[in-house]
């Protein structure tokens, strides 16, 4: 599948802003929303951005609602879209909001967390999209290069990154396009039309807040369904928060050692090359990846390097 790259943003686009899942509280996007504005850029906001709706969850409004922001924003004449946040419900948007308007005129679509949903779909589409910040943060912050690298890719820079080694990383080198984000919305949709393609392609994951069983029957499911005999490579991202605070002394850290060796565990019968310790996800230092790019991955001795590529 060709998957097409929206154009460079020219100073002074427009950048909608939406809530397609849980809901944000007023003044928590005040930062960010400013931090676009210095950047050259005119953010709008979406009629439902700051709307509360309580049904088995905290949503920024009824599925209705968010459907029509989506759309809005997929229809309008706006240069990229950017969610508030993640949270709970973009998995209601996805069957009843269609994209004609949006294939005139291609854009980037930013988020992470529960975004993966839309991310996926938009794959599936044909279109890439920025797997990095929201624009509310979590308590525990975000780097100022995780906003810096989002605004590159706006500007049409491909991101190129060097981590260094981790005692679990797997050497090798692959080639593909790199697909997945957050574990749990990567698992929702499998067996759905929705699901990623990962033939041949580039895994990443990352979560937070999974119990270390929750955590190895979600990597149950993409060995069973044949994920982990498909992909060429594998990056592993944050894993935090994750268990019991009271009972793990890596809760608080940005790449948790059990959940690691509970991935390294999973995936020890197969050969694919695995970078551990990338920093993307829910930490503090998430810098931004690109769905749906063609991307190589070398790993050796002295650390790994993750390339994006025009194709």
């Amino acid at each position: 599948m060709k998957i097409q790259f929206p154009s460079a943003l020219p100073p002074g686009s427009k950048i909608a802003v939406i809530s397609p899942a849980g809901a944000v509280e007023s003044g928590q996007l005040d930062d960010t929303l400013q931090l676009i504005r210095s950047r050259g850029f005119e953010p709008v906001i979406g009629r439902h951005v700051y709307t509360k709706y309580s049904s088995c969850y905290a949503f920024a409004g009824t599925e209705e609602e968010r459907i029509a922001d989506l759309q809005w924003a997929l229809d309008g004449d706006f240069a990229s879209v950017w969610a508030s946040r993640g949270g709970y419900g973009c998995a209601h948007l996805i069957e009843r909001v269609n994209l004609d308007r949006f294939c005139q005129r291609p854009k980037w679509y930013i988020g992470y967390s529960d975004n993966t949903v839309l991310q996926s779909w938009l794959m599936r589409n044909g279109f890439a999209s920025i797997h990095g910040q929201t624009i509310k943060t979590a308590s525990f912050g975000v780097s100022k290069e995780s906003y810096d690298g989002i605004f590159k890719i706006l500007g049409g820079e491909l991101p190129s990154y060097s981590i260094s080694t981790h005692t679990m990383n797997r050497n090798g080198e692959a080639r593909g396009r790199l697909v997945g984000g957050n574990l749990a919305l990567v698992y929702s949709l499998l067996g759905t039309p929705y699901s990623f393609d990962f033939d041949g392609n580039i895994l990443f994951i990352e979560d937070i807040g999974e119990n270390f069983y929750a955590l190895d029957r979600m990597l149950m499911s993409l060995e069973l369904t044949g994920v982990f005999s498909r992909i060429s490579a594998m990056v592993v991202g944050g894993m935090t928060q994750m268990e019991k605070q009271e009972t793990n002394p890596d809760y608080d850290e940005s790449f948790d050692n059990l959940a690691y060796e509970t991935i390294r565990h999973r995936i020890e019968a197969y050969d694919f090359p695995v970078a551990f310790g990338f920093p993307n996800g829910h930490i503090f230092d998430n810098r931004p990846l690109i769905v749906g790019a063609m991307a190589e991955l070398k790993i050796g001795s002295d650390g790994a390097a993750l390339q994006f590529k025009k194709e």
